[in-house]
């Protein structure tokens, strides 16, 4: 069987809506269908960037309140413009994965993140930890979930949301096992001496595995979603279905999928930026670190068994029972001090943060397909991130303004519940057209 060389135009040149492909398909292999290496891929590279970023974002909040006696606010202010520099930068990568190859966006940016990260130490004042949040939320938003779910969606149809949770996984797993390393060694060598050795770890868990083992579509390995039969046009090309960029973003579907979003991700991440601190002033240091791998162990849970739950129920109704879910998590947290019964509630918490992450993407690529999803979902998270942004800051003015967390996780709830009202009026999902 012929295969595709690493330097040949069919993988470096891919980025076209419509692929070429031999007239005569090469045959699927016996043995496991390659879209699964690229799952395991995107599971390392997903918990190098979820534990060194979107977990860690909490973990650096509270040093740099800690060490840098910048102001609660402040540093949440830092936070939501990492998320909304993150988000203007995922646009761009879902432009670019339709037109380069998306391992030259993936190896570009990550190379910009871990060089953000190795020069954590330096910052010392307010402009520099803006700067320091922009600049690395601008080089994440090129190699976090926009490429990660736009590659796997191309990968998979049937099975895809099978192979996002387990992807995703890789979220949690860096969670679990980074962030909490990220703590222990901020505690021991500060900001400074750890920035270091944070960017290399950055580099060496991304972009090995994003050279070796990722290609941007099944196409530019010679082989079709799922391993099934390929599908072309009376061109002879291989065609992906799917909605049109410019009527999927004006649909009601989309539209409510995305404010619903907005809502949600503002009490979860607003609750995640937080969680490291609220643990911390209640029950200490060591308390908020075990706190933070029981969230991700959870998160692991649920996402694991969401893959499997979600070939049997449908998917937006999946995602409203874990936004009703998250919601009263997010109660318990307000109220709770006990050491125990805190980490329950964190563990309860990390249930719907390892679902809700995944059901975005899953929801538009299930209603609009892989045409120009790219486009789509960075579309979405551009929207969503409004929330994503604005969570930590109104979580760090309602510390401020209160003097403790109650307020602010009570406040995340009601917006969570808000998520799921407007989620409950998207309608029925809708069906992408089928491939010409």
């Amino acid at each position: 069987m012929r295969r595709a060389q690493l330097g040949s135009p069919r993988i470096w040149g891919y980025g076209l809506r419509v692929t070429e492909t031999p007239m005569h398909a090469p045959a699927q292999r016996a043995n496991t269908f390659f879209g699964w290496y690229i799952v395991g891929a995107m599971m390392l590279i997903l918990a190098t960037t979820g534990g060194l970023a979107f977990y860690n974002l909490s973990v650096l909040l509270d040093a740099f309140v800690a060490e840098r006696r910048f102001p609660v606010a402040a540093a949440s202010g830092a936070t939501a413009a990492f998320f909304i520099s993150s988000g203007l930068a995922g646009m761009v990568a879902g432009r670019l994965l339709d037109r380069i190859d998306a391992r030259i966006v993936i190896v570009t940016s990550a190379v910009l993140s871990s060089l953000a990260l190795s020069a954590t130490g330096l910052v010392e004042n307010l402009w520099q930890l803006y700067a320091f949040h922009i600049i690395f939320g601008l080089a994440y938003g090129g190699c976090g979930l926009v490429p990660a779910m736009t590659i796997l969606a191309r990968w998979f149809d049937r099975k895809r949301a099978l192979a996002l949770s387990i992807a995703m996984t890789g979220l949690s797993l860096g969670g679990a096992v980074i962030t909490p390393l990220t703590a222990w060694a901020i505690r021991q060598v500060g900001l400074a001496g750890a920035g270091p050795w944070l960017g290399a770890t950055f580099f060496l868990g991304v972009v090995p595995a994003t050279l070796l083992l990722l290609y941007p579509s099944p196409e530019a390995k010679g082989l079709t979603p799922d391993g099934e039969v390929q599908a072309t046009n009376r061109s002879g090309v291989v065609a992906r279905a799917g909605t049109p960029y410019h009527e999927a973003s004006r649909s009601r579907f989309f539209i409510a999928v995305s404010l619903a979003y907005v809502f949600t991700m503002a009490a979860q991440v607003g609750a995640l930026a937080h969680l490291f601190r609220l643990a911390t002033t209640r029950n200490g240091p060591e308390i908020a670190a075990i706190g933070v791998a029981v969230l991700a162990l959870a998160s692991i849970i649920g996402r694991l068994s969401g893959g499997w739950i979600l070939l049997k129920v449908r998917s937006r109704s999946y995602t409203l029972a874990w936004m009703v879910f998250q919601a009263a998590a997010l109660v318990a947290l307000a109220i709770t001090h006990d050491p125990v019964l805190m980490l329950v509630a964190i563990a309860l918490l990390g249930l719907p943060v390892g679902n809700l992450l995944m059901m975005q993407p899953l929801l538009l690529a299930e209603a609009f397909g892989t045409r120009d999803y790219g486009r789509i979902y960075a579309t979405g998270q551009l929207i969503s991130v409004l929330g994503v942004a604005g969570g930590p800051l109104i979580f760090g003015l309602l510390y401020d303004a209160s003097g403790g967390y109650l307020i602010p996780y009570l406040v995340a709830g009601m917006l969570g519940c808000g998520g799921a009202a407007i989620l409950i009026a998207s309608g029925p999902t809708p069906r992408p057209p089928v491939r010409e």
